[in-house]
């Protein structure tokens, strides 16, 4: 049987739209429900994957080109921001070499290709095109992981419960509704109260929720994650691995690896990865006159809708008791402090709130590599050489 890969490009993609958070990971590395882009994908395909070498600052080593292409492989080549459905799953299976799927737009979707197909480290030419009727989920803007997130909390459990039985739901807890539940071997619940009635909870391995946690779903906690006494959780709302949470917080994704550890609201937000934010710490989800929230992007304003709250780069935090504006964007490597409201748009590597000041790359590294040793975990060279070439970029 021929080697099979799946190899992710952003490629037409416009990555750039999803600022902050394609500043540091690929599109596909991006958290929408319970898992990230690529893990969806390996699991449907129960196949690894890699990157396509974009010829940019985030190659790496592991990044590969067309003429890495062995005699009897075959790669799957799929658009980084394409959400997988079963059908969507099905469709690209049955590509045969040197075909590629188009959406109903007529835009690109994946491309099944052989060594055939090569006709440089870049480019490669496909025989023929297939079309594609259904509906195509993507995450374009940064908003769109919000839009997603609870369809896709949905299609995440069931992709990882699919034969599987949840682990017993612990003396003291009280589970409301008929939705689904399911509990990781390892997690650790203590007088919790769930609610389903709304979606399905999810709760990850080495997980603890700890006394008087409050969560109505869609919701789910990843592993490693840590829910504080008395916070109170809204749908669709995914914590990623080994985050701390507390307070209230609804219809919000935490990437991974980051801190809302303390009371303050937290609402319609995007958190990337590494971030803290400070005790008190408020983001506004509506405007005063509760008008359509206009959110800032690299190509412009855009009107995203009534609620929007704050999305915050990696490796950003605040300090305490901060106030967010509605529909606030907030760079990589930002400490953000002050009086009064936010302004909408905080620089990366902003100190302060107006951007006046700028972090020091030496000092920032020095932070970053001191929250991650809270955690266990430790600033990888890759990561050093990411951080410092948006700090150059921007």
């Amino acid at each position: 049987m021929a080697k099979q890969r799946i190899v992710f490009t952003e490629e037409f993609c416009q990555p750039e739209l999803l600022f902050p958070f394609t500043l540091v990971r690929s599109l596909q590395d991006l958290r929408v429900g319970i898992l990230t882009i690529r893990e969806k994908w390996e699991r449907m395909f129960r196949l690894s994957s890699v990157d396509k070498r974009q010829n940019n600052y985030k190659d790496s080593e592991c990044h590969v080109d067309f003429d890495q292409l062995g005699a009897g492989e075959t790669w799957w080549l799929l658009h980084g921001n394409i959400l997988p459905t079963p059908s969507l799953y099905k469709a690209i299976k049955s590509l045969k070499n040197g075909e590629c799927l188009l959406d109903h737009n007529g835009a690109a979707i994946a491309y099944r290709v052989s060594q055939k197909q090569v006709i440089g480290a870049h480019k490669i030419k496909m025989d023929r095109s297939v079309s594609y009727k259904d509906e195509v989920r993507s995450i374009v803007y940064s908003w769109d992981i919000l839009r997603h997130n609870a369809w896709s909390l949905q299609a995440d459990f069931t992709l990882l419960t699919k034969g599987r039985r949840s682990a017993a739901v612990p003396k003291g807890c009280r589970v409301i509704g008929t939705g689904k539940l399911f509990i990781e071997k390892g997690a650790a619940l203590h007088f919790a109260t769930i609610n389903t009635t709304q979606g399905s909870v999810y709760i990850g391995k080495g997980a603890e929720l700890m006394e008087g946690t409050l969560i109505r779903g869609p919701v789910s906690i990843g592993e490693g994650a840590c829910v504080k006494m008395g916070a109170r959780l809204y749908g669709a709302t995914t914590i990623g691995p080994a985050c701390t949470v507390g307070g209230e917080i609804k219809h919000s994704v935490l990437m991974g690896y980051s801190n809302k550890a303390h009371d303050g609201y937290l609402g319609d937000a995007v958190i990337g990865a590494w971030c803290n934010l400070g005790a008190g710490t408020t983001n506004s989800n509506i405007k005063i006159n509760a008008g359509p929230v206009r959110v800032w992007t690299p190509d412009g304003e855009k009107e995203v809708g009534q609620k929007c709250g704050v999305m915050m780069g990696d490796y950003s935090q605040t300090a305490i008791n901060t106030s967010i504006s509605s529909g606030t964007v907030i760079g990589v490597g930002s400490n953000v402090m002050g009086q009064g409201l936010t302004p909408r748009y905080i620089p990366c590597f902003a100190w302060g709130q107006e951007g006046l000041s700028r972090y020091r790359l030496p000092e920032l590294v020095q932070a970053i590599g001191r929250w991650k040793l809270l955690k266990g975990s430790a600033l990888s060279a890759y990561e050093v050489s990411l951080i410092k070439s948006v700090y150059k970029k921007y």
